[in-house]
């Protein structure tokens, strides 16, 4: 049984790779099209219907693209279609989803101190978030102020602040980040499945039929593509924020995530501007470095930590780990080789918190972390880094004996 652990940290390695490919073949897509149409240029010597031109030059050779709003006279015999990057990052993240929050539920998804919910209910709250943040984002862009663009993407960033918040007081700090990110996601790869895709197959059916497409499903996928470029950056923030306790587990939270909300808009802006050939607003850049500096101020206020108190008893579905008859030796060891890191204030030079926000100071800790003990101390020689306090191979094995015979129940007390 304890194979299984091994078996899922690889599975867990496959997926996120897979996720990490997918989404730079998405994000570097979204970004040269974007920048190709803020570059394109209006010449009097464009084809019927044309409505500007871009030349470029890569890889030893130039590239001269023209860009029709509506489509042109004829269809060409190949058309590339741009949309299986979008939903295999969005399918891989969600995998990753079930296997490390919906899987590690109690670990990494329930914080009992901020709403005390069984697994399935905490999951389903995740459901049901993902797919009505869609439904309500698509009825406002389909409302009367969707055709404001400005005014749409000002509620849409008041709807993500209150999302925000609101993933705070359900979650675990990182799960809420997470979740942040797949809400932000998600409404991103919807709007290509949804609307910005339909939309150009109609215009080409059309086309093939001999019908005058109708430029409204040209200017919408426009409307929902520029909202996915804005929200991009901060959603490679929040998918890697679980690195980084400092953002997502202090009490600011939530206004953290509205801040990086405004990074992500002052840093697309500057690209923007400049692949339209509108100037260089370098003013953007500082107001990020202050954005930043904020979000630094804020990750100082006191700590809300996401896990048991020091005091908290054992979570039953950890319990086998400290009955079993290794703990105590267990607990020693941890004590020995791993608490002037992990602690609630760590006594190693440079550390203010405690790696990835993992504490040791008691057994339910040690516990609820027995898993990453062992595949990181155990299996694998990646904690303590560079084996600064020298555990001993006997040590090592001493948390697999742990660790395994705890999983299969063959050694109790």
């Amino acid at each position: 049984m304890y194979e299984y652990a091994i078996a899922w940290e690889w599975i867990s390695f496959a997926v996120r790779w897979l996720h990490v490919i997918t989404a730079i073949a998405w994000i570097g897509s979204s970004f040269y099209f974007i920048a190709l149409d803020l570059g394109l240029v209006k010449r009097d010597h464009l084809p019927v219907g044309a409505y500007g031109e871009e030349w470029q030059v890569h890889g030893g050779g130039f590239y001269h693209i023209q860009k029709y709003l509506v489509a042109p006279a004829s269809m060409p015999e190949h058309l590339t279609w741009f949309k299986w990057e979008s939903y295999a990052t969005w399918m891989s993240g969600f995998a990753m989803l079930c296997l490390v929050y919906y899987g590690g539920a109690d670990l990494f998804l329930i914080d009992r101190q901020v709403l005390d919910v069984s697994a399935t209910t905490a999951i389903l709250i995740s459901l049901g978030s993902l797919g009505l943040g869609w439904i309500l984002y698509d009825l406002l862009c389909k409302s009367p102020i969707g055709k404001n663009t400005w005014g749409l993407m000002l509620l849409l960033y008041i709807v993500l602040v209150a999302m925000a918040w609101g993933y705070t007081q359900v979650f675990t700090g990182r799960a809420a980040f997470l979740h942040l990110g797949a809400f932000t996601a998600t409404i991103m790869s919807a709007n290509v499945f949804f609307i910005i895709i339909p939309n150009q197959k109609i215009v080409v059916a059309d086309l093939i039929a001999g019908r005058t497409p109708d430029p409204k499903y040209g200017v919408i996928a426009k409307q929902r593509s520029l909202h996915n470029n804005y929200l991009t950056l901060p959603v490679i923030f929040f998918m890697l924020s679980n690195h980084y306790p400092l953002a997502f587990a202090t009490a600011f939270n939530w206004v953290i995530a509205a801040l990086v909300f405004l990074m992500g808009v002052t840093i697309r802006h500057w690209f923007n501007t400049t692949h339209a050939r509108k100037g260089r607003p370098t003013w953007t850049w500082l107001a990020t470095a202050i954005l930043f500096v904020i979000i630094m101020w804020l990750s100082t206020a006191p700590k809300v930590l996401t896990g048991e108190n020091a005091d908290a008893a054992i979570a039953p579905v950890f319990q086998k780990f400290a009955e079993n008859a290794h703990f105590p030796a267990v607990r020693d060891l941890v004590a020995s080789r791993c608490s002037m890191c992990h602690a609630a204030e760590p006594v190693w030079e440079g550390l203010r918190a405690a790696p990835k926000d993992v504490v040791f100071e008691n057994d339910a800790e040690i516990a609820a972390h027995a898993r990453e003990i062992y595949i990181q101390a155990g299996r694998s020689h990646a904690m303590p880094p560079g084996n600064v306090t020298d555990m001993t191979p006997e040590e090592r094995r001493l948390l697999v004996a742990w660790f395994e015979s705890a999983v299969t129940g063959t050694t109790s007390r």
